[in-house]
């Protein structure tokens, strides 16, 4: 696989020098974009939603089809709450798997088309009765204060833990000390957060989509830990690690491959339900349906479109 990789860069690579970039557009038609139409669809997002801007990228690795300033797309500390694995129940028990490109066995799936009602219905919302009990002092910051059997509102030992208490040292001068403890919990989940760039591929012609991740600590995550956050649907099948273009070290990255086909199937769809999309709105349509391969990792793509909208 590896090695199979790395043959398909090496000529995909030898293409790309030989070949000039396209100038004739093709958006309808074949769902790609020349480097002009990235720039333009680029520039949209940016002044859309200002969480992404233009990169210029290393000086040594610039793209001569594209404006030294625009070498590149990004959007910074992207918060990843939940691993995707997590959701893979919500996904089955909605149904909402949805085939956007069935040609060959490299379909695309929308894995996260469930309604919103059935989402909040998943998720856990605190009662009334939950509020109120959070508004009492909490029992693991309790101040460090004397038993008193006289003063009820001090301390309510029906109220205490077992687990949560530890008895005072015995040389404190006034007996009967009782200590907090903060409470050891091994499952709370650490919140990553993500670098998410956007370059254009020159050899399949559409947008290509990278991934870096860090963890709670900011420390950089291994590209095998970012597919945790990758849908199980195309963590080992459409994510692949590779050199990024513009910065140094290795990247996870959603494959170009299908991009071209998956947009031109959507563009269908729109354009039958009414629709008229513009190629300036290229990239957030493109989001939209990446959403599908990493659907906990929160970024930006405030133009919303609906299927038949315009």
């Amino acid at each position: 696989m590896v090695l199979s990789q790395r043959l398909h860069e090496a000529f995909k690579g030898a293409v790309e020098r030989m070949t000039s970039p396209r100038t004739v557009s093709a958006f309808k038609e074949k769902g790609v974009l020349t480097p002009d139409e990235f720039v333009q669809a680029g520039d949209n997002l940016v002044s859309k939603c200002p969480t992404w801007s233009w990169e210029m990228g290393d000086p040594n690795k610039r793209k001569s089809y594209l404006p030294a300033e625009k070498q590149f797309l990004i959007t910074r500390n992207v918060p990843c709450l939940r691993r995707a694995c997590s959701i893979e129940e919500d996904y089955k028990a909605a149904g909402g798997e949805v085939l956007l490109d069935n040609d060959g066995d490299e379909g695309w799936l929308a894995t996260h088309g469930f309604d919103r009602e059935s989402k909040d219905e998943d998720e856990v919302v605190p009662s009334m009765d939950a509020q109120e009990s959070s508004a009492r002092p909490s029992r693991n910051f309790r101040p460090l204060v004397p038993q008193d059997d006289e003063d009820d509102d001090v301390l309510d030992m029906d109220d205490v833990g077992d687990d949560n208490l530890v008895e005072a040292n015995d040389s404190l001068s006034q007996p009967d000390y009782l200590l907090a403890v903060e409470p050891e919990d091994d499952h709370i989940l650490k919140t990553r957060t993500y670098d998410i760039s956007i370059t254009y591929d020159k050899y399949y012609q559409t947008p290509r989509l990278w991934l870096t991740g860090y963890g709670e600590t900011r420390h950089l995550l291994q590209p095998e830990l970012v597919l945790e956050d990758v849908s199980q649907d195309h963590a080992h099948k459409t994510v692949t690690i590779e050199d990024h273009p513009h910065m140094a070290g290795k990247h996870a990255s959603i494959h170009p491959c299908r991009h071209g086909a998956v947009m031109k199937k959507i563009i269908d769809v729109l354009v039958s339900k009414g629709g008229n999309p513009e190629v300036d709105k290229y990239l957030f349509i493109f989001l939209k349906f990446v959403a599908s391969v990493i659907p906990t990792i929160e970024y930006d793509y405030t133009m919303d479109f609906e299927l038949g909208g315009q």
